[in-house]
């Protein structure tokens, strides 16, 4: 793969051993420094990790990661919260049911793009007039505020809700796969950060989630697979949108 070729990764590793990804295992420093020389200036990487608890102490390995990557020469742009609708029900002892992994988007220098998504904005058309907190504590809203009229769309919150199990994809075939990404939170991160026809990859395809959508979303897609067994999932999967001739082996 030639050097700054990709716009943006989106990916979750095997972290932790969570899961039995047929053995394998990452080298995570090599990924980093793999990933920085493989994407564009202002392009990012979308690294969805989460950490396992052994004997009542959480592994860290989602923070261990974000310095990992920022120690290869990525900035750490933004940490975003993938929070599950419909976590696993299961009894976790001391501590409540965990519903979330992290989204870290790792850019290199400043993202070249950003799309946010936005949501209507209650109070639209009001104007300015109440206080606010401050960095120096409670405080009066600037001059130049007073009387601003409030905006009819505001940026999403860092914080992703999602449906998880079956009803994060309509295709049977993804669920032979341990753990897959729901396509909305994919659709929501290749949007905020790519434009049509970018290149879009992820280095952990397993079952050609990020594939999927990113085709239907008009870019331009590469996966890696060292499973076998994940890319014929990825391939039945994707057949509908590949030429005939084409094989992801």
């Amino acid at each position: 793969m030639p050097d700054e070729l990709i716009d943006m990764t989106i990916t979750s590793p095997p972290y932790d051993d969570l899961r039995d990804y047929n053995g394998y295992h990452f080298p995570v420093e090599k990924i980093a420094g793999s990933l920085l020389r493989k994407t564009k200036p202002g392009g990012v990487v979308i690294w969805v990790v989460a950490d396992r608890t052994v004997d009542g102490d959480e592994t860290l390995t989602s923070f261990r990661h974000a310095l990992i990557f920022q120690e290869a020469g990525f900035k750490v742009h933004d940490t975003m919260i993938y929070a599950k609708n419909n976590p696993i029900p299961s009894d976790c002892g001391k501590r409540y049911r965990q519903a979330f992994e992290y989204m870290f988007c790792f850019s290199k220098g400043s993202p070249k793009t950003f799309n946010p998504i936005t949501e209507p904005t209650k109070s639209a058309g009001t104007k300015i007039k109440a206080f606010r907190i401050t960095e120096r504590g409670r405080g009066n809203v600037p001059d130049e505020d007073i009387g601003r009229q409030i905006k009819s769309e505001r940026k999403l919150s860092n914080i992703f809700y999602y449906n998880v199990g079956t009803s994060s994809s309509v295709d049977k075939v993804a669920f032979q796969h341990p753990a897959i990404f729901p396509e909305k939170l994919v659709e929501d991160q290749i949007r905020t950060w790519t434009g049509s026809g970018e290149l879009v990859y992820d280095c952990f395809m397993g079952s050609g989630t990020t594939a999927k959508v990113a085709h239907q979303l008009g870019r331009r897609w590469l996966g890696s697979e060292v499973s076998r067994d994940y890319i014929q999932i990825a391939e039945q999967r994707l057949a509908k949108y590949l030429p005939q001739s084409v094989s992801l082996a």
